[in-house]
């Protein structure tokens, strides 16, 4: 094993997804309560502005890619340098989003959505750059299959604790102690990169970088379309599972933080067990076999009730096992076709248009399942059955057969002419 892609490098490198998936969890999840409660702006306006900003941050993302690879190709340093402003920006916006200065919270829900929409900006800006860039520099480390996923799984493992930190700090020493934590997070975690292996000499390019030259590409094409059908897949009982909590399962909210921590922290815990399946399987495979445990565990979910929640914690735990497949796998097979590609040198343009799949998997899966609920008679707080019914059907079984879809996809698409490329190879060989 060559010893560049041992774990302390990877670690190294990994590091900067902690702060990222930290500051995730503010911004997608806390925001809005913290503007609807603390400073008492409508939720509809507030809606609109979120998912303006959200939508400009997804149609940037590419654009991102193509920068990070100009910078790429300039050299490690220049990378460095820009991810360093990158993460000023994150930290100061995030402050500033969350804690606007108090004359303007005197001047009304207009100066402070103003407000919120050019924070957000700036943050998304900082954010998306910061994150595209780190994962081109991943993507650009080399290795075989088991190398890659150990690059990749390095970094998404790190961002689970990240989540999981988001998710205690606030309550324990409040927001303003919490986003001091995060802005040394994020210090340490661009120190670190700086300290991790660069890119080999030899991936460097004089070429433009092409914004749309991943897209033309039709390996590029087949696991794009099976990320986003896995993807939504996943984001759809992200958006559903706490109604499935309050009024399928009937649990008390005491036990909330339990079934997401146990979801996450299980998906932290597997990666080693992903990485090993790899050595075994292959990326492809291993991760199909994800999405078959995926959709096993979705089946045994839709026959709990009320009063079923242990059961539903142990759904938890093994969905966030499939979860670590999600997280670990793709990315490193996007790496393996980026070094392949005819411009597999530019990096940050796959993983604009991958990061750009990635923000509409969660808002194509807003789009489907809550009006899909609404349409079938469910509205937030119902025990009557039909509602009930149309609740598990969208949590659990749509789902499955978006996962089915997918694993379909990837048979089709990826692992069976991968092996009848293995084949034939052999047989010329003989």
């Amino acid at each position: 094993m060559n010893l560049a892609f041992g774990w302390r490098n990877a670690m190294a490198y990994g590091l900067l997804g902690l702060p990222l998936a930290f500051a995730a969890l503010p911004l997608y999840v806390v925001l809005p309560n913290h503007y609807a409660r603390e400073f008492g702006v409508p939720l509809a306006a507030l809606g609109g502005v979120l998912l303006g900003a959200r939508l400009l941050d997804a149609l940037i993302d590419p654009l991102l890619g193509r920068w990070s690879d100009a910078l790429l190709a300039r050299s490690p340093r220049a990378v460095l340098r820009m991810a360093g402003l990158a993460a000023v920006l994150l930290a100061t916006g995030l402050a500033l989003l969350f804690f606007p200065p108090a004359g303007l919270q005197a001047q009304g829900a207009a100066a402070l959505l103003g407000w919120a929409a050019a924070m957000l900006l700036l943050t998304y800006l900082g954010y998306s750059l910061l994150s595209i860039t780190h994962q081109a520099w991943g993507a650009l480390l080399g290795g075989n299959e088991t190398e890659r996923s150990r690059i990749t799984g390095s970094r998404e493992a790190l961002g689970l604790v990240g989540v999981l930190t988001a998710s205690v700090l606030p309550s324990v020493l409040g927001l303003p102690l919490a986003l001091g934590v995060f802005a040394a997070l994020l210090a340490l975690g661009w120190l670190a990169w700086c300290r991790s292996l660069p890119p080999k000499a030899e991936q460097a390019s004089t070429q433009p970088p092409s914004l749309w030259g991943p897209l033309k590409q039709r390996p590029f094409q087949r696991l794009m379309g099976v990320f986003m059908l896995n993807g939504v897949a996943s984001a759809v009982p992200a958006t559903l599972v706490l109604f499935f909590v309050q009024d399928r399962l009937q649990a008390p909210p005491a036990m909330e933080p339990l079934f997401l921590g146990s979801y996450f922290l299980c998906a932290a815990l597997s990666m080693p067990l992903w990485l090993g399946l790899v050595k075994r399987l292959g990326l492809a495979r291993s991760w199909l076999a994800g999405m078959l445990l995926a959709v096993s565990v979705f089946l045994f979910a839709s026959q709990l009730g009320a009063g079923d929640a242990l059961a539903f914690a142990m759904v938890c735990a093994l969905s966030g096992v499939a979860l670590g497949a999600d997280l670990a796998l793709p990315g490193a097979l996007l790496a393996g076709l980026i070094q392949g590609a005819p411009n597999g040198r530019h990096a940050g343009a796959y993983f604009g248009w991958w990061n750009f799949a990635t923000k509409l998997n969660l808002a194509l899966a807003a789009g489907l399942a809550l009006p899909l609920l609404e349409f079938f008679g469910y509205a937030p707080g119902a025990r009557d059955e039909a509602g009930l019914d149309a609740l598990v059907v969208a949590y659990c079984l749509l789902p499955c057969a978006l996962k089915l879809a997918a694993a379909a996809a990837l048979y089709i698409w990826i692992i069976r002419p991968a092996a009848g490329h293995s084949e034939s190879t052999r047989e010329n060989l003989t």
